[in-house]
């Protein structure tokens, strides 16, 4: 494909993004936006499938006996900030960035994304296929986005996710685990000695979760996490003891633990119940000697771990984060992503598989 082409499909990438900026597409009301990504696609030519609200697409000369590369990004947005000071859906270009929200988490990364599968799309002789994945519910995790189009598409041998890593590779991510606590006393009056107190039960075990250090330090995600984010009880009175009382841990795990080897030291150190919301957003990495970072690696893309989780927790395969825009710059009030970003994402993007597939 000529230099011409790819130029149109950066532009026609950034119409695309304006498009999604100004549709709302809150987890699990991403209808309007598959039919938008549908539709673009076509035009395109490229035959598309859904399932729910997630698009997907393979190149035109899939073969089963190839490897297959998986490009994936969502189309969810998180709601507004409350600080927006622009209209979150009207996309606003200004001193080169692109106002808007999701403009940045993820829609940058995925119109780079769908830019760089047409970019493939009809090349012949390809050593892997390469299929396309928007997906739905990523924000929220929702079993309805990439678990529910992943059977969909057959074996994937590895995959780029697009998150806005500033095009540096993610190669690898903590997982979370929220761990609901449950501490028991007996009620009683405040006024006399009656009762077993649970607040105090709570405080001791949320004193050692705040003390304990696991170990095993990852080079690239650091120590395991763990923070007490919220604490209640179900008094409504101030003069009854309390027989219960709750509390959230906020869990971040490095690729060196499983989440069965976290709860296992937790059970053995603390009184109060306790029990995982899920066991699904595990911690994941890619061999650093894996093609998709060596080839970055040779584009001089550095590498780290991240402190975030993505759809790259739900997948049985290696996956690199990767994504033009800023993470910072994610849920956040006015959220950006430079033009220019997109453009030289989409460069990045082709580059590295290149280097792989032809």
């Amino acid at each position: 494909m000529s230099n011409n082409n790819l130029h149109t499909l950066q532009q026609s990438a950034i119409e695309l993004l304006k498009q999604l900026i100004s549709t709302p597409s809150f987890s699990k009301e991403e209808d309007k936006t598959a039919d938008i990504l549908k539709a673009f696609l076509e035009k395109h030519g490229v035959p598309v499938k859904t399932v729910k609200h997630n698009v997907y697409a393979r190149n035109a000369h899939f073969d089963d006996s190839k490897p297959t590369i998986l490009l994936n990004s969502h189309h969810d947005t998180v709601k507004p900030n409350k600080n927006y000071t622009l209209d979150p859906f009207t996309p606003v270009e200004k001193d080169g960035k692109l106002f808007g929200l999701g403009s940045n988490d993820a829609g940058g990364p995925l119109v780079a994304l769908i830019a760089t599968f047409l970019y493939f799309n009809q090349q012949p002789g390809l050593k892997y296929n390469v299929v396309l994945a928007a997906s739905a519910e990523e924000e929220i995790s929702g079993k309805d986005g990439i678990e529910l189009v992943l059977p969909h598409l057959g074996n994937i041998d590895c995959a780029i996710v697009g998150e806005p890593t500033q095009m540096q590779m993610a190669v690898a991510e903590r997982g979370l685990m929220v761990l609901d606590c449950t501490a028991q006393g007996k009620a009683g009056h405040a006024a006399r000695n009656e009762g077993e107190n649970s607040i105090y039960k709570a405080l001791k075990d949320i004193e050692w979760f705040q003390g304990y250090h696991f170990p095993k330090v990852s080079d690239l995600l650091g120590p395991v996490k763990m923070s007490v984010t919220v604490i209640e009880t179900d008094n409504k009175a101030h003069n009854v003891v309390p027989a219960q009382c709750k509390f959230v841990v906020d869990t971040r795990v490095n690729e060196l633990y499983t989440f069965e080897d976290i709860l296992e030291t937790i059970h053995k150190h603390v009184q109060c119940e306790v029990v995982p919301r899920s066991t699904r957003l595990r911690s994941t990495s890619i061999a650093l000697d894996h093609p998709l970072v060596q080839s970055g690696v040779a584009l001089g893309r550095t590498y780290y771990g991240s402190p975030t989780t993505s759809d790259k927790a739900l997948m049985p395969f290696q996956a690199l984060k990767m994504g033009p825009g800023d993470s910072a710059r994610s849920h956040t009030a006015d959220e950006y992503i430079y033009v220019e970003e997109v453009v030289e994402g989409i460069e990045l993007y082709v580059q590295l598989l290149e280097k792989i597939v032809k």
